[in-house]
């Protein structure tokens, strides 16, 4: 008899386990290609204590081709949460995305995590001073699938340019060596900075980064696009490049699959953007020195962007959301 309770006791552990693992859901968070800070993101996130350890859900960080993959995914629910430019939340949800007319109407905003300018990179004495000289060369524009290459796409349309250069659609890493082979006259990021990529460039070439800011100001693009913002990159980012370059930036956003329940996404953010959590991501990266509490709903009109309901509980208690 007291064996027979020894084994139902057993039993009922064994069987409990069970249904406690069963219970724990499990999330993917959409990340990036090689060399790129998105999949640093879903790496950093998925790694953190008290992500790792929460009783409810687990993270499990996927690369992916980036920005537009992510929306496609997250929208699908293929992933659960990713980062996703705003540019590309905007126009996904309102159906203009560049030959894609679909409305990704699940994404909804989480928070602000850095904002990514765009950098063009060409050799020092090319002659290249401008985006539209680069009619007729060779130009490294992202890899298919990311917000770099959609971003290129349409600030290289707006320019008029997009179809009078010879386009290679590769990863950031990808096109640096190309770059330093000398296969690519110019290659084109939209990232933090200072970008592995660029240094690694940097090392094996004397190199100029071209003033798409510029561009954008002359061309009319701010007013066409009002959801991208100016700065410079400062003097001295990259081996060489000695003066200040004026250019634009997205801000990466994570978001998060409209199904997703609020308390999970509630739990997250609260982990993420606790002072534990933006410690842990500065460790990660020098670049997620941007998040922080106060501009949580940096660059985000929830009006444009919704949030998910988990997201506006949280920032309304942190005060960032009226």
């Amino acid at each position: 008899m007291k064996r027979i309770i020894i084994l139902a006791l057993a039993l009922a552990v064994v069987l409990g386990m069970s249904f406690s693992a069963q219970a724990k859901k499990r999330y993917v968070f959409g990340g990036g290609p090689a060399g790129g800070t998105f999949q640093v993101v879903a790496n950093g996130i998925q790694v953190f204590p008290a992500i790792k350890n929460n009783p409810n859900f687990a993270i499990k960080a996927q690369s992916s081709a980036g920005s537009t993959e992510n929306l496609r995914t997250v929208n699908r629910g293929r992933s659960a949460f990713g980062t996703v430019y705003a540019g590309e939340v905007f126009l996904g949800r309102s159906g203009k995305l560049a030959g894609d007319t679909n409305k990704y109407e699940n994404v909804l905003v989480c928070g602000y995590l850095y904002g990514a300018p765009a950098q063009l990179v060409v050799r020092k004495g090319s002659g290249i001073k401008s985006a539209k000289d680069l009619v007729g060369k060779k130009v490294g524009v992202g890899n298919a699938g990311s917000g770099a290459f959609a971003n290129c796409e349409r600030f290289f349309t707006h320019l008029g340019i997009w179809d009078k250069i010879e386009r290679n659609a590769m990863g950031y890493n990808d096109a640096a060596q190309a770059f330093g082979n000398e296969q690519l006259d110019a290659f084109w990021l939209l990232t933090a900075f200072p970008s592995g990529a660029v240094i690694m460039a940097a090392q094996t070439n004397d190199i100029e980064l071209v003033p798409v800011g510029k561009d954008a100001e002359e061309s009319g693009y701010f007013k066409a696009f009002p959801v991208f913002g100016k700065l410079t990159i400062p003097a001295g980012t990259y081996r060489g490049v000695d003066v200040d370059t004026p250019s634009f930036f997205d801000a990466a956003l994570l978001v998060a699959n409209a199904d997703i329940p609020a308390e999970h996404v509630y739990e997250l953010l609260s982990a993420i953007w606790s002072d534990a959590g933006l410690q842990h991501m500065v460790g990660q990266k020098k670049t997620f020195k941007a998040m922080s509490v106060e501009d949580g709903l940096k660059g985000v009109n929830p009006e444009a962007t919704p949030l998910h309901p988990g997201a506006i509980k949280f920032w309304k208690e942190k005060g960032v959301l009226k």
